[in-house]
């Protein structure tokens, strides 16, 4: 269930999928990937959350360390088994049940996902729900990483539209702190400024943009999203706007986490619209 293409008009607007086969053999994100069972870094390869303690084996194929050595984005997406439910010409439903062991032994909590991808031509909805299996409360801190890219356009042509949000404080690591601070949004061009920046949000319905080369790419987090990373290296010629339903390392400190009860379900859904600007 990785978003490996979104063309307009034939023009593809995803960043990182020119070799998935790589991505895949180094478990490195591409396209837009779930990112599940956490968005993001964690501080370290254990974490307690639920009365549970966790500790990650860093040689597993299943855990992908980042430059710090820290665990980062949950499960790689090649390595996830989802099955489909439903395939249609513009929409697509897969559901992953999280029973196996060795899935277990990285986040032991049972439960199931489904995942609809929905078309049609302003954009592209993606919708997950998450149901607790009955023996225990299942902690939510899955995103997306969404990597957007304006075609026939410089990047530092690029414009940035961010709403009004609290931006938290992150250590070196790029860690929570827990401390926030006002953030009064961002609308102009991007010139070169670098983002890798987390977001709280104020509330839900909250919107994202970039846009240049007569087209506008907007991440509208419709609900169930109540953080969002924007990540956007000065060397790099894609924007990525990413819905997290926790904040990083969410799991370890506790700090937004949601617990979701047994047989109980969580919804979350986001949309990438696309608007032609002339």
């Amino acid at each position: 269930m990785l978003g490996a293409s979104l063309r307009h008009r034939g023009v593809e607007l995803l960043r990182r999928v020119e070799d998935l086969e790589a991505a895949a053999a180094k478990g490195s994100t591409a396209g837009i990937p779930i990112l599940h069972p956490w968005a993001n870094r964690l501080a370290g390869l254990s974490y307690r959350v639920a009365g549970t303690e966790v500790t990650l084996d860093p040689s597993s194929p299943l855990v992908h360390l980042e430059e710090h050595g820290l665990p980062i984005h949950g499960v790689p997406w090649s390595r996830i088994a989802w099955e489909l439910v439903a395939a249609e010409s513009t929409r697509l439903i897969a559901r992953l049940d999280w029973e196996r062991k060795e899935l277990l032994q990285i986040f032991p909590f049972p439960h199931w996902m489904e995942l609809t991808a929905t078309l049609d031509p302003s954009g592209l909805t993606m919708e997950t729900t998450l149901r607790a299996g009955s023996h225990g409360p299942v902690p939510v801190s899955f995103g997306f990483h969404p990597y957007l890219g304006l075609p026939g356009l410089r990047r530092d042509h690029w414009h940035l539209a961010l709403p009004p949000m609290q931006r938290l404080a992150l250590d070196g690591r790029g860690i929570p702190t827990g401390a926030e601070s006002p953030f009064e949004g961002f609308d102009g061009a991007l010139g070169q400024a670098a983002f890798d920046d987390s977001f709280a949000l104020p509330g839900e319905g909250l919107s994202l943009s970039v846009a240049g080369a007569g087209l506008r790419i907007t991440v509208e987090l419709v609900a169930g999203y109540r953080y969002a990373q924007v990540f956007a290296p000065a060397d790099k010629d894609y924007v990525a706007l990413e819905p997290m339903t926790a904040p990083a390392n969410a799991l370890a400190s506790g700090r937004g986490l949601q617990l979701v009860a047994p047989g109980h379900t969580f919804h979350a859904t986001f949309r990438i619209r696309v608007d032609e600007t002339r």
